[in-house]
């Protein structure tokens, strides 16, 4: 033991013990199924630096891992790194300066302009045009130095991970697995391309899933719109907030029920500017409330105008390009000669700039009616984008999710039935997520780093590509990448030409890869035998706002490969907000870089503040007035100190039993914390084990060890070898037990004060019971009581502005008679803590100090 034990520096102490203990290393060797705890860990994406709500949730999972290891579970707890992606590739381009152009040759000695930028707000024109591989080969470099960051931070927090369980999801073996996983899908016909409207991001160039996106409050207009009847009747007027996309007009839609508009259905209008007849159709998502009642369907303004040119089999006239401006090429079906002037006055611009040019025109042609109206309304946005998410057409890959398969979607829900929610309540994100799915899961990105598509197509004679036709390899070929590596049964001069083939450019949306975690983590394919022990596994632990993207789609995919669910249990944790209530997140700009908290404060303190939030519970911190961690290192610090004093009562020789009624009723009080503990956390409240086992201690430490310590040093007036030993006894019982109960919250205090008596890591012992105390008995209630008692002496004392050590001549307690006959149970030991020389008892309403005569002094 050391002289002054501290907890500055335990963590560079013990966490390379641990690794070269191989504390934390799943045995695979020695483990059967049932003996298993498995963890699918969240890879955190490998782009800039983890943040204080990193440190909360995986604080949590980390919790639940100690406990079973504890338990004698086989813990399976790997990290994986989520390394592809869209954040990877806007890190690149703000840190070395560059943009990927996959037209540009490979340049092997190529050296990037700087290194460690950050310029957010960096244009693409001012940043280095590189090859797509050169590209690629610094989203590698850039990814591994931040996940050595990301390591070093975890250790430093004391996650008992198994490091050598590590994995990469852009590395080969992942590759081949997002390929196989895909390859099997379209075998099945679980996969598809198809050419429909897809959500697009101008910015990113990429288009995006539903469950990538995200509403926000934007400023808009209405502006009226007067279309001209072909049979001679008055002008329909429309209310539109997007009259730029007038030129895509293909139809006026209101609800079959509304009265206004039954005389028009099935008939035609001509549209203001542009002179196109378009049909006035019916349809039940018209809503009769909102604007004028009739709505301009263009193709496409929202997913509302995608139902209805679906649904009503509409033309499709989209004006809108990939990079967010009006197409250039003059639209076959305007036909008049100042429609197709005013398109090309607009071709070329963005939206912004087509909307004034639009609304000026209609201005001047006296066909915008009526006055202009502003609101706020919600506008779709991808959730990593800045700016609003138009609707193109394209060519694009699917996975079936159960959005046109009934059959599917039961068998969803029914899998999320099967898994049990902590907390219960996250269960309906996911259940809304199934039932509100409007549309299969895109997985084609248009970008770089990522898992390419394992598809080639054929091209005709003409050169022509034959997209119902893919080439694929074999699952034995795996990882391929069409876009540097042949078709099977070609050869690199056939690319592109005529005859010859042409190799898929897109890669897989990041959650094609990380809904694969179960699979890459447990080695699917590769290492049957680890596969069988973990899979399915125990749980998944997660943040809730990813239920709908990583939950939902690693369900999915378990579900097609294998008609299960992958986990029995998710554990979903909150949010971590400002002290203004707001989420913290990276885009708000109010994050917390954790390393510097887990420095100035200790990995046990910021354990402790973590471990104090329930799971789906949001918390609150306030990085210059952090109040839970400094609890939490008080705990740490006292948790040395009180086991460096009861480890200096020597035991007696020939100390077997505990005899004295107070340490028996301790022990019995912290037999039931035992059980308390065992059940918060196999019902995962591990905030709940923390509540019950800190309260205890705290009581342990201010009541108990006060109470007992001259009866444990052998001082007391009429100690014996038997009381003192009792003391002994029950002290180092209930540290013994106390270490334990801490060990997942506080692990480099507790395994500190561990090793000052074992040989063996506390985290690789065993959890207490209530069987091991040296007595079963049942709280009787006398330590509490007891410890009024002592509490009223020391007011007393500080009443007459005495010394707590000041020798008391004589004192009363009052107290009801049931709490009378406990603490005369306990008289010697309060006597000798109040030192007082004549202690006597009355019977009284509530328990209270009624007469104290202190020495020298009367009061």
């Amino acid at each position: 033991m050391p002289e002054k034990p501290t907890v500055d520096g335990l963590e560079q102490v013990w966490g390379p013990v641990w690794e070269q203990d191989g504390t934390y290393r799943f045995d695979r060797d020695s483990a059967t199924k049932d003996a298993v705890y498995s963890i699918d860990t969240p890879p955190p994406t490998a782009s800039g630096s983890l943040h204080i709500g990193h440190v909360f949730s995986y604080t949590h999972t980390d919790l639940k891992a100690r406990y079973e290891r504890m338990r004698g579970k086989h813990v399976f707890y790997p990290m994986g790194w989520d390394d592809n992606g869209l954040p990877t590739e806007r890190r690149v381009q703000n840190y070395y300066g560059v943009r990927c152009d996959p037209q540009l040759p490979y340049d092997p000695a190529f050296v990037p302009p700087f290194e460690g930028g950050d310029d957010k707000s960096s244009k693409a024109a001012d940043q280095l045009p590189i090859s797509r591989r050169n590209f690629i080969e610094l989203c590698e470099r850039l990814t591994v130095q931040d996940e050595q960051q990301f390591e070093h931070l975890f250790r430093t927090l004391g996650l008992s991970v198994d490091w050598t369980q590590s994995y990469r999801t852009i590395d080969d073996t992942s590759r081949a697995s997002a390929q196989r996983a895909f390859l099997r899908n379209l075998e099945r016909g679980e996969a598809y391309q198809a050419d429909a409207p897809t959500l697009w991001d101008v910015t990113f160039r990429t288009a995006v899933a539903q469950a990538e996106l995200e509403d926000k409050e934007m400023p808009g207009a209405y502006h009226g719109l007067a279309f001209h009847r072909t049979d001679g009747g008055e002008d329909v007027v429309i209310q539109t907030t997007r009259p730029e996309l007038l030129p895509a007009c293909v139809a006026l839609v209101a609800h079959p029920d509304d009265e206004r508009f039954q005389d028009l259905f099935g008939k035609t209008v001509r549209s203001p500017l542009f002179d196109v007849e378009v049909p006035v159709l019916a349809h039940h998502l018209a809503q009769q409330d909102k604007g004028a009642g009739i709505a301009m369907v263009c193709t496409f303004g929202d997913t509302t105008d995608v139902v209805w040119w679906r649904e009503l089999q509409l033309p499709n006239r989209a004006i809108i390009g990939f990079d967010g401006r009006v197409r250039s090429d003059e639209p076959t079906w305007i036909e008049s000669a100042r429609g197709k002037e005013l398109y090309a006055e607009m071709a070329g611009k963005t939206v912004f700039s087509a909307k004034k040019v639009l609304v000026d025109a209609l201005t001047e042609s006296g066909e915008l009616v009526g006055d202009v109206k502003t609101i706020n309304h919600p506008v779709k946005f991808f959730e990593k984008g800045d700016k609003p998410l138009e609707i193109v057409s394209t060519r694009q890959w699917y996975i079936v999710n159960g959005a046109r398969d009934e059959h599917l979607k039961t068998t969803l829900r029914q899998r999320g039935e099967e898994i049990a929610f902590h907390p219960d309540f996250m269960r309906v994100r996911y259940d809304n997520w199934v039932g509100g799915l409007s549309g299969d899961w895109l997985i084609s990105r248009q970008r770089f780093f990522g898992v390419p598509l394992p598809v080639w197509y054929p091209l005709d004679a003409d050169g022509n590509p034959v997209y119902d036709q893919p080439i694929v390899p074999t699952e034995a070929q795996l990882p391929v990448d069409p876009a540097s590596e042949p078709a099977p049964g070609y050869d690199e001069s056939q690319r592109g030409v005529a005859g010859g083939f042409q190799g898929e450019l897109d890669v897989m949306d990041t959650w094609a890869t990380s809904s694969l975690t179960p699979q890459l983590a447990g080695k699917w394919e590769t290492d049957p035998a680890l596969y069988d022990l973990v899979f399915p596994y125990d749980v998944r632990p997660q943040a809730q706002d990813i239920i709908r993207t990583w939950l939902f789609t690693t369900v999915l995919r378990s579900q097609l490969e294998a008609d299960v669910a992958p986990w029995k249990h998710a554990s979903i944790s909150g949010f971590i907000v400002d002290p203004d209530r707001k989420k913290m997140s990276k885009s708000k700009g109010n994050v917390v870089t954790p390393l510097s908290i887990l420095e100035q404060h200790g990995a046990d303190a910021v354990r402790y503040w973590a471990a104090s939030s329930k799971l789906g519970t949001d918390a609150a911190f306030d990085p210059q007035n952090p109040k839970q961690i400094k609890v939490g290192r008080r705990l740490a610090i006292k948790v040395l100190n009180a086991a460096k004093f009861v480890y200096g009562f020597p035991l007696p020789e020939g100390a077997t039993s505990v005899t004295e009624a107070l340490d028996v009723d301790m022990l019995a009080e912290l037999g039931a914390v035992v059980d308390q503990a065992t059940a918060a956390f196999d019902g995962f409240d591990h905030a709940r084990a923390l509540e019950v086992t800190e309260r205890f201690f705290w009581t342990f430490c201010d009541d108990y060890l006060e109470l007992v310590k001259e009866r444990a040093y052998g001082t007391a007036s009429d100690a014996t070898h038997e009381t003192q030993a009792s003391a002994v006894l029950a002290l180092r019982a209930a540290i013994d037990a106390l270490l334990r109960l801490l060990a997942p919250f506080l692990p480099f205090a507790t395994e500190e004060v561990w090793a000052w008596t074992h040989e063996t890591s506390v985290h690789r012992s065993s959890w207490p019971t209530r069987a091991e105390l040296p007595t079963q008995a049942e709280p009787t209630g006398l330590l509490g009581a007891v410890g009024q008692a002592l509490i009223g002496i020391r007011g007393a004392k500080t009443a007459a502005k005495a010394s707590q050590k000041t020798p008391v001549t004589r004192a009363v307690i009052a107290a009801p008679a049931e709490q009378r006959a406990l603490i005369e149970r306990a008289a010697v030991d309060l006597a000798a803590v109040g030192r007082i020389e004549n202690l006597s008892f009355t019977d009284g309403d509530e328990l209270a100090v009624t007469e104290i005569e202190l020495a020298e002094q009367q009061a």
